[in-house]
């Protein structure tokens, strides 16, 4: 399996968060190879199934969310300018300039307005989110037949490989966790579980969990494991509330999740020489795996977390080698026959 490819066609599909119609196509296809009969449920998160040839058998449940943060168009100016509101947290810090892309009718460019440095004066403001505006070159009257209030807004920022199999793209939160159970699933294609094995790619995550809490209502899993991203160290960053990248998957800790299976990852990565990191939290997690533990009479949860700069940015960036090691350690977790 090449990651780079299905890294690069995951996160090039739009996907912003309610409107996620392109990214959910993207992974049916590829889902499809391994679970034919994948769907998309009514919340718009994509959905198929391994079965056991066990009567009887455990379920687990894999989980990373398709949705991307981005904006929502709420007006057009009259002199032609796009207003939009935020879709998920962003930094508002680094807005002015960045490159977008609206999906209307058809899909336009555009740039967020900044005020240069000769007419800023010597303090720049951080610009409110309905003080942004995009300058697309349309004048108002041409927008109307393309852009309608509603319509999404996605960072227009590019695949780009950096040294020691280090990626930046936009959106790779949580398109990366996505291409972890891709990999583990290839790892498994020929191995007869003794799980049955539902995979999800839920929607609605950066506003809620709204998909992930629908479906694991219906799916109703024994034992589910929310893949995601979670902070990786970069420069002056404090080293206890980051992760290493390029140390592979970070195993998550916490009086919400089940200790049972954080000691089974711990135990499985030790076992089979998998770099791991511990991600210990006090409480939530922020992830799925806070619908997931509480959904119906209760589901053993945990989090397996791929270390990841620049969080909610345009360029996000991780190693695609902890997307590997995060792979191989679900599917030699699966493979053990031994989940509680």
């Amino acid at each position: 399996m090449d990651l780079w490819e299905i890294l690069s066609r995951l996160t090039s599909a739009d996907g912003v968060s309610g409107n996620e119609t392109d990214a959910a196509f993207t992974a049916l296809e590829i889902l499809k190879k391994y679970c034919p009969d994948a769907y998309i449920d009514k919340m718009g998160s994509v959905i198929g199934v391994k079965p056991s040839s066990e009567k009887n058998a455990i379920h687990v449940l894999l989980d990373a969310h398709l949705d991307q943060v981005g904006f929502i168009v709420t007006a057009v100016t009259d002199e032609g300018f796009v207003k939009v509101g935020n879709v998920g947290g962003l930094d508002m810090r680094i807005m002015p300039a960045q490159n977008v892309l609206l999906h209307g009718k058809k899909t336009i460019s555009g740039v967020i307005a900044s005020v240069p440095p000769h007419l800023s004066g010597d303090e720049q403001k951080v610009l409110d989110i309905t003080e942004l505006l995009i300058d697309t070159g349309y004048s108002k009257d041409e927008l109307s037949s393309i852009i309608s209030l509603g319509d999404r807004v996605t960072f227009d920022t590019p695949f780009m490989k950096l040294e020691n199999k280090r990626l930046a793209a936009h959106a790779l939160d949580d398109r990366c966790g996505m291409a972890v159970i891709i990999y583990a699933l290839e790892l498994l294609k020929d191995v007869d579980l003794k799980y049955d094995l539902t995979v999800l790619f839920s929607s609605q995550e950066e506003v809620g969990e709204h998909g992930a809490e629908t479906a694991s209502y219906n799916i109703a899993p024994d034992i589910a494991v929310a893949v995601d991203v979670s902070f990786a160290q970069s420069n002056g960053d404090d080293p206890v509330k980051c992760g290493r990248m390029g140390a592979g998957p970070m195993i998550g800790i916490s009086p919400t999740l089940s200790g049972e299976i954080s000691k089974e990852l711990i135990n499985t990565a030790k076992n089979h020489n998998i770099s791991w990191q511990a991600e210990v939290m006090n409480g939530t997690t922020g992830t799925n795996a806070d619908s997931f533990s509480v959904s119906r009479g209760g589901v053993k949860s945990c989090t397996l977390s791929v270390p990841l700069r620049y969080m909610h940015t345009p360029s996000e960036v991780i190693s695609v080698d902890d997307v590997e090691n995060t792979g191989k350690l679900l599917a030699q977790w699966l493979k053990g026959g031994n989940i509680c």
